[in-house]
């Protein structure tokens, strides 16, 4: 009965919540507030407002959508590999027993374990690492070649080159022992595969048939693997004639090659003749062919799900395309129709039959005034174009539509002057209002910059800045001022510990322009943000 009730009061707090949801879509409830007392658009999407759960959020808040991770410590550099920081030449205290470097314990160490450490031979002292703590940013750690040195290269190029030199030595050795075996024995006649083996070491290897190569061009699949495939020989679709995408053109400003796809969206070659060019990037294949035809029946599907009807592309693909050659079919049925009915109804200027020549000569009925000098005085009244909009319709006891006044990049009322949209209109007690208004901001203005050029002139660090009523000519003595600051914070000291306070007090009534200005600079003000740091 626990679990019932208990999954009952869930799905009835839960559809509570989807009515509050609702009700703060639809404008009837407030919106709900984020830690920072900030209202959230009830519209976002739930799974965008909603906080993953190791957060521990315990209030609605968008933190989580925020770029939180700002570290300025981010790099892109890569660990020195193999760099050594320090040799020492005797063990050190908390050094790795095994080989004597500080960087790391004996557990962690890559050496081969000695048979007696460097702890107690104390010597061949490793030498330290260089330990390097940094965090890679976001291309860091996804850049392939992160840490790749160039030079690492010369290695493989090596070991090709020796292989080639000792294929040639070998080539050559088997030459010159045929040619001693002719020498020695003339008569005798050599055998098929001498001779076959003779007219491939005289071949040029650039020239070598495409079949005698180390399967060059073929990709191995097999069953029972990883990757699936099925057991034969697939050729590459690639012949080795054709030049790679990426060798059109070799300027780095040219149409970008991503080496993980092979693919090439843009033309590498614009410029170039069409009728010359056989690759113009991938994106032609998307905007020819049948591919256009597939976007059409895609975006059919989509906007007939839309309204209502119950067809998927990928569930039902059949389905869909036919569903899309009906469309056409009633489309192309209600294009003629239409174009029967406007063509009966106004004619069509291009068949043969002629209007009637009423029409023709410009002849109707409707009278027309004209004066001495040929103006049209009546009968042909301008029409005023009226749009879709409610026109000459005022609101809140306005007199013109909002837009009719301009100032200051801002648009409002011609009427009261007022830049709110949908305020009640003030007339002209509002316009004096705001006039006034501006006038007396102007006048603080000017009278603040006249205090400001005054307080310049004189010694700024010497003035009494406490107050509104104190002489403009009011000069602190700055030894009377640093005694009256010591005196505060005394007094402060005594107020926050009672047992510092001293038994016997003299209280002194009189108060100097210079205790005051001490006063004023030791107090902590209600909504100063580091009161709580000076407390």
């Amino acid at each position: 009965m626990a679990t019932a009730s208990s999954a009952f009061k869930s799905r009835e707090d839960h559809r509570k919540q989807l009515e509050l949801e609702e009700a703060r879509k639809a404008g009837l409830a407030p919106a709900e507030l984020d830690e920072d007392g900030k209202e959230i658009n009830p519209h976002i999407p739930q799974y965008m407002s909603s906080a993953p759960w190791y957060l521990n959020a315990d209030r609605p808040s968008l933190k989580h959508q925020r770029k939180w991770k700002s570290d300025p410590n981010y790099t892109k550099d890569w660990y020195d590999r193999g760099a050594k920081t320090f040799q020492a030449n005797k063990f050190r205290k908390g050094a790795c027993q095994n080989c004597g470097a500080m960087t790391h314990e004996s557990k962690t160490c890559m050496e081969r374990p000695r048979k007696v450490g460097a702890k107690w031979t104390n010597t061949h002292i490793a030498a330290d690492e260089k330990v390097e703590a940094f965090e890679l940013d976001y291309d860091g750690k996804r850049d392939r070649w992160n840490g790749y040195d160039p030079a690492t290269y010369a290695r493989v190029i090596n070991l090709y080159d020796k292989k080639d030199e000792a294929r040639r030595k070998f080539q050559k050795e088997q030459q010159l022992k045929r040619l001693e075996e002719k020498k020695t024995n003339p008569e005798t006649e050599a055998d098929d595969s001498d001779l076959e083996g003779e007219d491939d070491s005289e071949v040029d290897e650039a020239k070598v048939d495409e079949s005698k190569q180390m399967d060059f061009a073929k990709v191995e699949k097999r069953v029972r693997t990883t990757g699936g495939g099925s057991t034969g020989t697939v050729r590459n679709l690639r012949i080795r004639e054709d030049t790679a995408k990426y060798l059109l053109n070799l300027d780095i400003n040219s149409a970008y090659y991503d080496p993980k796809t092979r693919s090439m969206r843009e033309d590498p070659v614009p410029d170039s003749d069409p009728n010359e060019k056989f690759y113009a990037g991938d994106n032609q294949n998307r905007t020819s062919g049948q591919a256009q035809d597939f976007k059409q029946l895609n975006i059919h599907a989509w906007e007939a799900f839309e309204k209502g009807q119950d067809i998927h592309l990928q569930a039902a693909p059949s389905q869909a395309e036919l569903l899309h050659k009906e469309f056409k079919v009633k489309k192309e049925k209600l294009k003629s129709s239409m174009k029967d009915d406007i063509m009966e109804k106004y004619g069509n200027a291009a068949s043969e039959d002629k209007p009637p020549m009423e029409l023709l000569m410009g002849q109707t009925e409707r009278q027309v005034e004209y004066d001495r000098a040929g103006r049209i005085i009546k009968g042909q009244e301008k029409v005023v174009p009226r749009s879709k909009y409610e026109e000459d319709v005022f609101i809140n006891n306005h007199t013109t539509v909002w837009g009719s006044y301009w100032k200051d990049h801002q648009w409002g009322y011609k009427c009261c002057k007022q830049f709110i949209r949908n305020s009640y209109c003030t007339g002209q007690a509002g316009i004096d209002a705001a006039e006034a208004a501006s006038e007396l901001m102007r006048a603080n203005m000017d009278r603040k910059e006249a205090v400001q050029e005054k307080v310049q002139v004189k010694d700024v660090k010497n003035l009494a800045t406490w107050g509104t009523e104190i002489p403009e000519d009011l000069v602190l003595d700055k030894k009377k001022l640093k005694e009256a600051i010591r005196k505060e914070d005394e007094r402060m000291r005594e107020e926050k510990d009672e047992r510092k306070r001293k038994y016997n007090i003299t209280y002194n009534d009189e108060v100097t322009a210079e205790d005051m200005e001490a006063y004023r600079m030791k107090r902590i003000h209600h909504d100063d943000p580091m009161k709580e740091f000076l407390k």
